[in-house]
C-alpha cells in the first residue's frame, strides 16, 4: 500500500513539474525584445476575460501538454487582454475581428499571416505551430 501511494505521489508531481504552463511574456515590448534576442517567432493572442473562446482556448488548446511544450520551445508566447488595457499594435488591433485574435508574428513584431480568429482545438493548433516554425525557419535561413 505505501509503494502504490509513494507511485501517486511521484506520478502527480511529475506530471505537475512537466507542465507548468506557457511562459507568457511580461508585456508586448518586452516579448518583441525576447524574440529579436533569441531569434524565434512570437505567438500574440488578443483576449477579453469575458469572451466565451478565449476561456475555452485557455483551458483546452493552451493547457494541452503538446502545444505548451512546441509554444515554449520553439515561440516567444505573448497575450494582450482588451479589457485591461493592454497594449496592442494599432495595425493588429484593427485588423482582428473577432477574439481570441490569434497572430504569428516575425521577431520583429510583423505578421507572418493573417489571424486565427476563434477558438482552434488542440491538434490543429500544434500542427499550425509546426508550420509556423518551419515557415520562419525557412524565411531566416532565405535572407542568410
Amino acid at each position: 500500500m505505501f509503494k502504490k501511494i509513494i507511485m501517486a505521489v511521484l506520478l502527480v508531481g511529475s506530471a505537475v513539474f512537466a507542465q507548468d504552463g506557457v511562459h507568457w511574456a511580461k508585456d508586448f515590448q518586452s516579448g518583441i525584445a525576447q524574440a529579436t534576442k533569441e531569434q524565434k517567432p512570437v505567438l500574440f493572442i488578443i483576449s477579453r476575460d469575458t469572451c466565451k473562446y478565449c476561456v475555452l482556448l485557455d483551458n483546452t488548446t493552451l493547457k494541452d501538454p503538446v502545444v505548451v511544450q512546441k509554444l515554449n520551445k520553439n515561440f516567444v508566447a505573448i497575450r494582450s487582454w482588451t479589457n485591461e488595457g493592454d497594449y496592442i499594435p494599432r495595425e493588429l488591433a484593427q485588423n482582428t475581428p473577432g477574439l481570441p485574435g490569434i497572430w504569428f508574428l516575425k521577431e520583429n513584431g510583423q505578421p507572418m499571416y493573417a489571424p486565427l480568429l476563434g477558438y482552434v482545438k488542440k491538434d490543429a493548433f500544434a500542427e499550425a505551430l509546426d508550420i509556423v516554425k518551419h515557415e520562419y525557419d525557412k524565411q531566416k535561413k532565405e535572407k542568410k
